[in-house]
């Protein structure tokens, strides 16, 4: 286990932030690395539980609190631009790069944490053997309005931390003690999203929409058919759009959002370890 701060360089447009990181490694040494992003207004930690299971499969995780959350720099409910989060992906991918180079290197990203993922692997799919998107916040679950479009894009660029929109936390798990436990974190935000926030939410929703087709390698699209946060039908619209030849949709009946902090989270996980598991190299055996 480490953990520790990363920079984000000079083209960053938050150059000079502190981004708090995290890793777990298994026992013995790593078969593989997982890179883990979290999704909006939580942070890393409560994902230990993932990366325990992950842990017992013989994978190290690494993971970030992403810009305005957690322990890292920033504000809550804003970012300058979304490019800033994945700067801070990038900057994860060169410490594991550093740390652990000859490793196969898979991508979880969780609801806004899929979307960074989605959004980083446009340009850096050739670092990992497949990617886990859980949620991913591709569309958003009820169509905004085109009033609520023009208020966020007017006030993004006059009041850009004004809020704009807030998540029902109730949307979060069918497990009331989940989602008790989220509303009691202190390092989980539960303030309204800011005006920039949302706008470059709906940008960066739109952009992979755009580019969905330039996505081939492996990929398992993971979500809840309940999802009232992040729509069902943003993994179905990857599912159709990416080039991958290995691409698998599992939709998940009867279940929310997190569907790794769903009653059936051990089911959720043991699939997602025997996917990766069909997909490491021949020459890496199970310990």
């Amino acid at each position: 286990m480490a953990e520790g701060k990363l920079t984000l360089g000079a083209n960053s447009l938050a150059a000079g932030a502190s981004l708090h990181w995290h890793s777990w490694l298994p026992k013995t040494p790593p078969r593989a690395i997982i890179l883990l992003a979290h999704g909006y207004a939580e942070h890393l930690g409560r994902y230990q539980h993932v990366a325990a299971h992950l842990n017992d499969q013989g994978f190290g995780v690494f993971a970030l609190d992403h810009w305005g959350h957690g322990r890292s720099d920033g504000s809550p409910g804003f970012v300058p631009k979304f490019s800033v989060f994945t700067d801070g992906v990038e900057a994860l991918l060169s410490e594991i790069e550093a740390t652990h180079p000859d490793l196969p290197l898979f991508l979880i990203g969780h609801s806004m944490g899929g979307l960074i993922a989605a959004t980083h692997l446009l340009t850096h799919q050739s670092h990992y053997r497949g990617a886990i998107l859980s949620g991913p916040a591709i569309m958003p679950a009820e169509t905004p309005s085109s009033l609520i479009l023009f208020v966020s894009r007017f006030l993004s660029c006059l009041f850009p931390k004004t809020g704009v929109l807030k998540l029902d936390a109730n949307g979060v798990s069918r497990d009331p003690a989940v989602v008790a436990a989220y509303l009691a974190d202190p390092l989980v935000y539960t303030g309204k999203i800011g005006a920039r926030l949302a706008a470059e939410f709906f940008d960066a929703m739109a952009h992979v929409r755009a580019r969905a087709q330039e996505i081939k390698l492996p990929l398992l699209l993971a979500h809840g058919d309940q999802d009232s946060l992040a729509a069902p039908s943003g993994s179905q619209y990857l599912f159709d759009h990416c080039r991958s030849t290995d691409k698998t949709l599992r939709l998940y009946e009867g279940l929310f959002h997190e569907i790794f902090n769903e009653p059936e989270r051990a089911m959720v996980l043991g699939e997602v370890t025997d996917w990766i598991e069909t997909r490491m190299p021949s020459n890496v055996v199970r310990n």
